[in-house]
Order: C-alpha cells, then structure tokens, then sequence
C-alpha cells in the first residue's frame, strides 16, 4: 500500500458505477465504488448463509456495511470464477498485508498470493471449499507483491453465491498472521 494512508471520507458518495482500473476511481474510497458495495452484499449474505453468523454487523445502508468491511481490523479477500481467478475484493487489512493498493490488486491472480511451492496445497484449499461450502481451520503461507512471506492462521474460506445459488466465487476471512523468513534461495 506504500506510504499513503487511507482517511475515511463521509463525503464521498459515487452516483454511478466506476471502473476500478480507471484513474478517476482512484479519488473514490474503494469501499463507495457501487460494484463493491454490491460485491460486499454477496460476501455477507454468502457468509451468513454458510456459517450461521455474520460477519460485521449487518446495520445501516449497504454503503456502511461496505465502509465497515472496508475498515474491519481482519483481512477479506475474495476472488471470481475465472479459470485463472482474479482477486476482485480487498479491504484495506488486505491491501496493507500483500502491500498493495486497490487498483493492483483488483488486476492480481489469487495464485500469486501463494508462493509456488505452495500453490498446489492452496488449490486442494479451494477445492474443498467448492465440495463443503466452507473451511474454517485453514493455515498456510502467503507473499505479499514485495516478497515478504507470512503465515496465516485459523481462515475460514466460503464460497460466494447469488440469490439463486449461482456460484460467484470465493472469499476468505481471517486475523491471524506471522511474518515469516524470507525464503532461502535456490
């Protein structure tokens, strides 16, 4: 995320959709972009339906459960349907710890958040997250857009659905996180 820091501004409301690569977004809270605020709707309906909880408190408009998301002290992430799934959701926990702002990682394959070597335990994770709904005792190493390894802990992973059931994807939640070494070289 570099050296910026995100200040809340109550004043930002978007009238209509903006495109999230396009440099105008960039004077736009992420958490105010419409898409996002609808996207943020489809990881809390889909959280509660699977766990039987929620996961910030569902009060106020959409726009401050979007916002409240957005600033939660945990990491959400969620990714679309893609052969190669793209991560499409951030909140500023997230942005912080894989040290990239909104515009890059909204353009990121969710595999590059894994280190190869571990890329084939992260696709067993997905998998078994598409047969059961949901895992709520994952653990495993990620990298951040710098290089810098971390291992997180106790992760629920769920699968996002519409209102129909069509499968849009999947998010995953967590707090818990330990920088680790960097990794010895080849």
């Amino acid at each position: 995320m570099g050296d910026a820091v995100y200040e809340p501004d109550d004043s930002v409301q978007p009238a209509e959709p903006v495109d999230p690569t396009e440099p105008s977004a960039a004077a736009v809270a992420p958490w105010a972009l419409p898409a996002l605020v609808e996207h943020v709707q489809l990881l809390l309906d889909s959280f509660s339906r699977l766990l039987g909880r929620d996961l910030v408190s569902r009060t106020g408009t959409p726009l401050e459960q979007a916002r409240r998301l957005f600033e939660a002290a945990f990491v959400v992430v969620s990714h679309g349907t893609e052969t190669d799934p793209v991560l499409n959701y951030g909140n500023a926990a997230a942005f912080s710890l894989w040290e990239m702002d909104h515009a890059a990682f909204v353009r990121t394959p969710s595999r590059l958040t894994a280190e190869p070597m571990h890329r084939d335990e992260r696709a067993r994770l997905l998998e078994r997250t598409r047969r059961d709904g949901y895992v709520d005792d994952y653990a495993g190493i990620r990298i951040s857009r710098s290089g810098r390894r971390f291992r997180i802990e106790q992760a629920i992973v769920w699968n996002l659905a519409d209102e129909r059931g069509v499968h849009r994807g999947q998010a995953a939640t967590f707090d818990r996180w330990t920088p680790l070494p960097a990794a010895a070289p080849d």
